[in-house]
């Protein structure tokens, strides 16, 4: 009995140790949108010491006491490929699917702490930026893995978050897997994320892997046939009870546009225009409106007055029954 509670409390915590590591992750850099990412590591040189980082990877690390209280975080920095700390590049650990090199992740053992019996949780991922086009989209993590070198109580696992930087990068998405008991044989996994909110607009994103170790103990684990991409839509609605936000016309367009929207009762709105980036553009009603269909035209201009560049934007209806949100596509 006495085991099977140490068992639980040793769950509890890894749990509790890997949720918190995960939100303490500060970005370094990011893509200027989500996009597909795949890679297979074979046309990445093995013994490159940027091999990783060139490809965009990056590591962060996190340090706990052995009850899992947060003590620091380092980090984040270009993914290193040297065998002795967060990642490498391996070969000859694939079957006929993963061929010749693999990704290798496991703890940070550059880390003195190791020695102290502190727990050192490492983090290598991808990181990414929302933009507007990417509300309404579903976006899946796909790889495959196998158990390398890892011993109790050592742990492995996965996930894809979203953090907001203008709330102190606080984690508004976790979706998590654990792999700690991976197979030695090679299986193929996946994760999902749903970008339904407009309010991730502007927020980053971010797929990785972690590790937690302490006193140099192995906790690695195998990678390889990394792909993300999107996946369906969210189904973002563009009408909720009460309210309808209709495609604008025309569309393309250069350089004026109508959007229409209906409201069954008087009330407060803000229409808006974001960039790809998920910069507010242009502000096109902020105000009372009335009830029935109201229109108001962009003409391709900021807020400031500039011309603003040909491309995709996304505008968004806040009201008080929600927010929704569509795309148009500025042509010059």
């Amino acid at each position: 009995m006495q085991e099977v509670m140490q068992m639980k409390s040793r769950a509890a915590l890894r749990s509790a140790v890997l949720n918190l590591a995960l939100a303490c992750l500060i970005p370094l850099a990011a893509s200027a949108t989500v996009v597909s990412y795949s890679q297979d590591f074979e046309s990445l040189a093995q013994t490159g010491l940027t091999s990783l980082s060139d490809d965009g990877w990056l590591v962060y690390g996190n340090v706990f006491t052995p009850l899992g209280a947060y003590i620091y975080g380092y980090g984040a920095f270009p993914a290193p490929n040297d065998g002795s700390g967060f990642c490498q590049i391996d070969t000859l650990q694939g079957g006929v699917e993963q061929g010749e090199k693999q990704l290798a992740v496991f703890s940070d053992y550059n880390n003195v702490d190791h020695a102290a019996g502190n727990l050192i949780e490492s983090n290598v991922f991808q990181e990414m930026t929302i933009d507007s086009t990417n509300v309404g989209t579903v976006w899946t993590f796909a790889f495959d893995a196998k158990m390398g070198l890892l011993q109790s109580p050592s742990t492995a696992g996965v996930y894809i978050k979203t953090l907001n930087p203008k709330a102190g990068y606080a984690t508004t998405n976790l979706i998590t897997a654990d792999m700690t008991n991976t197979p030695t044989t090679w299986m193929g996994y996946t994760l999902s994320i749903a970008l339904g909110d407009s309010n991730l607009i502007g927020q980053l994103l971010q797929i990785g892997f972690t590790n937690t170790a302490t006193l140099y103990q192995p906790s690695g684990i195998f990678y390889d046939n990394i792909n993300f991409y999107q996946s369906g839509a969210a189904g973002i609605p563009v009408a909720m009870p009460g309210v309808e936000l209709r495609p604008n016309y025309p569309n393309p367009f250069n350089p004026i546009t109508t959007i229409v929207f209906r409201l069954e009762q008087s009330g407060p709105v803000e229409l808006a225009v974001y960039d790809v980036a998920g910069r507010r553009v242009a502000v096109l009603a902020d105000g009372i409106m009335p009830a029935g269909v109201n229109e108001v035209q962009w003409n391709g201009k900021t807020t400031g007055g500039g011309v603003a560049a040909a491309g995709r934007y996304g505008y968004v209806l806040r009201t008080a029954a929600g927010t929704l949100s569509r795309s148009m596509t500025l042509v010059k």
